[in-house]
């Protein structure tokens, strides 16, 4: 196969950018510290397409949160976007959601983008019944009031498959298991039918059986509405299930993306290849599993290397791997690798 290599950043064709509802392109994003400046994300791209589920995995610390809360408008006020664009297609129009004022990410969230926190039991609001939580959403963004508000809210706790949805209605999120939070949690995501939702680790702490249950609830929903879908998780097992491609990042790169097949069947980035090694599988004996030697770089450094993972790297070569800047090796029309010496 013939490799072709480009210095990242790398920027998309322009005749791709229609086709994707989101098109992310050499994203930057920095943290002012009082310890120094960490450079969080460095030339950050991918795109998905509408009805498409794409997994961002990685260790915690790569960076996976940022980026969402960087395409949401809502980053902390010490992170601070350095450079590069994030253009969704709202109503035919391309906008660069990096540069949009507050105002128009207001109507944009919710009603075109949606997020689902880590965490349901503190991104809900404790002390307002969950069913008045559905409707502040949908008054916010559509021309329902009365009794038509609650009537729509309660049919998206049916939606979530809630049970006894009229009585939940009127509940507060500390009478409702953890499972029943997150439900809420995508009810209000979904509430006015975005084009593109963010799920960060939407599993989190919940048992297995939840799990299943909270993945299918959105990819079914995903499926029925042409909803794209960000799927952010540490759990390689989770993605493969549910995700039609994969971006891999690691300490503030993508370092691979491919379609979830091939990056399963042949991953190409020596980092991708160890995700998979320590992941634990039915078939596999727990002292099969390998972990990664070291830790992520400091990334307030001012020498960071440009392959961020070449300390780790049983494959680093000091004379090939540390020069700059890193390439992107485009292997096919869906799977590119961030690395100088990528796996056969």
């Amino acid at each position: 196969m013939t490799l072709h290599q480009s210095a990242l950043p790398v920027t998309p064709p322009t005749d791709t950018v229609p086709s994707q509802l989101l098109s992310v392109e050499n994203l930057n994003v920095e943290f002012r510290t009082r310890s120094g400046v960490v450079k969080a994300l460095e030339a950050v791209s991918f795109g998905i397409k509408p009805g498409e589920t794409v997994g961002i995995v990685g260790e915690s610390g790569s960076g996976k949160s940022v980026t969402a809360f960087t395409l949401m408008g809502v980053l902390d006020r010490a992170g601070k976007v350095t450079g590069g664009k994030a253009l969704f297609q709202s109503d035919l129009v391309a906008v660069n959601l990096l540069k949009e004022p507050e105002s128009s990410l207001r109507q944009l969230r919710g009603k075109e983008l949606s997020m689902i926190f880590q965490n349901p039991r503190t991104a809900l609001n404790p002390i307002r019944k969950v069913g008045k939580q559905i409707t502040d959403v949908l008054r916010c963004h559509t021309d329902l009031s009365g009794g038509d508000l609650r009537d729509r809210a309660i049919e998206m706790l049916a939606s979530v498959r809630i049970p006894d949805p009229d009585q939940r209605y009127d509940a507060y999120p500390y009478e409702l298991s953890g499972g029943l939070c997150q439900r809420i949690m995508i009810a209000i995501a979904l509430a006015c039918s975005p084009k593109l939702l963010i799920a960060d680790e939407p599993t989190t702490g919940l048992d297995v059986t939840t799990q299943a249950t909270v993945m299918n609830l959105i990819k079914d929903l995903a499926t029925q509405q042409q909803m794209a879908a960000i799927l952010i998780t540490h759990d390689l097992a989770l993605a493969s299930e549910y995700c039609d491609h994969i971006v891999v990042m690691h300490a503030g790169h993508v370092v691979e993306a491919a379609a979830t097949h091939n990056l399963f069947q042949t991953p190409r980035h020596p980092y991708t290849a160890k995700l998979i090694a320590a992941t634990p599988e039915p078939h596999k004996a727990f002292q099969d599993l390998i972990p990664i030697a070291g830790n992520l770089p400091d990334l307030k450094a001012t020498n960071i290397p440009p392959c961020r993972f070449s300390q780790r790297c049983d494959r680093y070569e000091s004379a090939l791997c540390d020069q700059a800047p890193l390439t992107r090796q485009q292997l096919s029309s869906e799977h590119h690798v961030a690395c100088w010496k990528p796996l056969e």
